[in-house]
Formats: C-alpha cells, sequence, structure tokens
C-alpha cells in the first residue's frame, strides 16, 4: 500500500532529524517518481522517501554503494548526504541527496542523440568495470533486474495471451523465447537495473548525470540495454549498439526485458494514461521489428 507523503510530511522529518536543514524550502520536484517521491530542500539538496515497503530496501544499498561508486564513473550519480528514519507517521528509512543539475532527458532536450546515445554506453562500461566483490546479487531489491529475464516467464506469457487481438502474438513469443534461451554466461557485473530516459540528466543539451540506483546491483547488465528501443532509434541505436560491447546473447536479453516491461504495461492499459499504453506499444513494435532484423 501506498503511503501519502508530502511537503508537510518531509518538512516535520527533516525538522526533527536534521535542524541544521529545518526551514529551508521543501517542494516537490518536476518529476518526481513512482517507486519514490522526491523533493527539493533549498537550491543543493533533495529528500527521497520509498513510496511503498517494496522499495525500502533499496535505501541501505544506495547509501552503502552510490559513494563507492560514483568516484569510478564518468557522469555524476547521486551522492547521499544523510539517512533519516522512520517517524511521524512515515514507516521507513529515507535519504537526503545532493542535488544533481540538469533536466529529464527528452528528445526535444537532446543535442545530438548519437552523441548521447555513445555518452550513456561509456558510462555503462565504466560502471561494469567497477569491483563486483560483496556488491548485490539480483533480489527483490533489484525487482530481479540482472537475474535470468526468464523470471517473468509467466508474466509475461500471460500478458501476450491477454493481447492476444492487440499485437503479433507470434512474434512476441519469438521475441521472448530467444531471450529466455540466451543464457548469460559472462562474469556478474554491475548494472543501473533502470536505465530509462527519466533517469538520464541532459543539461545543454548533452548527458550530464544518471539518477535513481534503487534497482542497481551485481548480475546481468543485459536489463540496462532496454534503452535502445524505449528511447534511441535509427542512428542513435545503431551508435549505442556500437559503443556498447556485448554478443547477440546479451542483446537478445535486452529485448527480451524492454519486451517485458511494455507486454505488462499496455496489458495493464486500464490502469494508466493513454500516452502511457501509446508509448508501451511503440517499443513493443521497435522491439519485434529489431528482433526480426537481427534474425
Amino acid at each position: 500500500m501506498k503511503t501519502d507523503i508530502n511537503a508537510a510530511l518531509v518538512s516535520r522529518l527533516v525538522a526533527a532529524q536534521f535542524p541544521q536543514w529545518a526551514g529551508l524550502p521543501i517542494r516537490p520536484v518536476e518529476h518526481g517518481g513512482w517507486d519514490n517521491r522526491t523533493f527539493h530542500l533549498g537550491n543543493d539538496m533533495t529528500v527521497r522517501l520509498p513510496s511503498a515497503a517494496r522499495y525500502a530496501s533499496q535505501v541501505e544499498k544506495e547509501h552503502r554503494w552510490l559513494p563507492k561508486l560514483a568516484p569510478l564513473l564518468p557522469l555524476p550519480i547521486p551522492i547521499p548526504l544523510a539517512k533519516g528514519v522512520p517517524g511521524h507517521g512515515y514507516p521507513w528509512h529515507w535519504s537526503i541527496y545532493q542535488w544533481l543539475d540538469g533536466e529529464v532527458a527528452t528528445l526535444e532536450r537532446v543535442a545530438d542523440l548519437p552523441e548521447f546515445a555513445i555518452a550513456l554506453a561509456q558510462f555503462l562500461i565504466a560502471l561494469q568495470r567497477i569491483d563486483p566483490t560483496d556488491g548485490p546479487p539480483p533480489g527483490k531489491h533489484s525487482f530481479f533486474r540482472g537475474a535470468p529475464v526468464a523470471t517473468y516467464d509467466v508474466e509475461t506469457r500471460n500478458a501476450i495471451a491477454v493481447l492476444d487481438d492487440v499485437i503479433d502474438v507470434d512474434a512476441a513469443t519469438s521475441v521472448w523465447k530467444t531471450a529466455c534461451q540466451a543464457t548469460w554466461h559472462g562474469p556478474s557485473v554491475w548494472f543501473h537495473g533502470d536505465i530509462a530516459a527519466g533517469n538520464l540528466l541532459v543539461k545543454n543539451g548533452r548527458l550530464s548525470a544518471v539518477i535513481d540506483f534503487g534497482c542497481s546491483g551485481v548480475g546481468d547488465p543485459a536489463c540496462d540495454f532496454t534503452i535502445a528501443w524505449t528511447f534511441l532509434s535509427g542512428a542513435s541505436r545503431e551508435a549505442f549498439r556500437a559503443a556498447l560491447p556485448g554478443d547477440i546473447g546479451i542483446w537478445a536479453r535486452g529485448r527480451g526485458w524492454a519486451l517485458w516491461k511494455a507486454l505488462i504495461t499496455l496489458a495493464g492499459s486500464a490502469n494508466i494514461s493513454r500516452a502511457d499504453a501509446g508509448r508501451a506499444r511503440c517499443v513493443i513494435n521497435d522491439v519485434l521489428e529489431d528482433h526480426a532484423h537481427a534474425l
């Protein structure tokens, strides 16, 4: 169950636990996300609170690992400044982070999309090269990103069945079967877990930061390839593919992750906006077309 999180609650939590920052203005960020609620704290910080119990374990993970990852990456990532505890009716730990300047990535805000794709690929390469020792393996905290994509086999096949009069069932099934059969044989590496436009910041038209490591961990990085179909296309997708090392199998699994998310989104379209449903359809179509070209 979601808990009610608003600026008044955040103000009370900050004042009680971090009096040095009491009185700073608090206001919601423009794109606050779903897993967490995020607020500006003054001009240089953000407050981030898990919105449900299933996201709460991510707080400790980010506080432990982000300070270790940050110096080894070519772009800024969130730096935790303080960890709050439950209080004033709010039941979970929460965080204060350094503010990262930039706007959420949109096609209109990116000056050169292939350049953006290459910069993102370079970030992911650097992330994968960081020593994974003792890093968190895939699990509930990452919603099983980094695990075999077949973890979601039943859910995906059910979604395909629900959408049998909406999508090309045979093509979708082929993509999914190929993804599940493309077993990961490489060593476990760091992955972000949710490389989506909403977690990529742009400044002056260029990729400037990567945020929201709540689904991060150590495992198969194929889940980070989904941006190739959810945001990139044409020349930018090819630039991303050329810049990011990976065999046929990892791209097959990446298509599987992108297809899974789009399918379950569209299958639940009664509870989402028409725009989100439209975007899910586009991702499905792009994945199916790309898979056909890969055969």
